[in-house]
């Protein structure tokens, strides 16, 4: 593979983990957060909440994206 001059390969360093940002209602994660919900609409990735998650369940389960919520 071919590397442009000035172009550096970055792959082996550690990037920190941007923090879940609830895509719904903007509620940040601390840390860790396995029980939020994870979608791709439109080749959006999307992070939703526990309250979100919850509330729009149905929609979810019947894979309707979030603006028909």
């Amino acid at each position: 593979m071919m590397r442009l001059p000035g172009n550096r390969d970055d792959s082996g360093s550690a990037a920190e983990p941007r923090p879940l940002v609830c895509a719904r209602c903007g509620a940040r994660a601390e840390g860790s957060q396995p029980t939020w919900t994870f979608s791709v609409e439109g080749g959006v990735r999307r992070h939703y909440c526990d309250t979100c998650s919850r509330e729009h369940l149905r929609a979810i389960e019947g894979r309707l994206d979030s603006a028909w919520w």
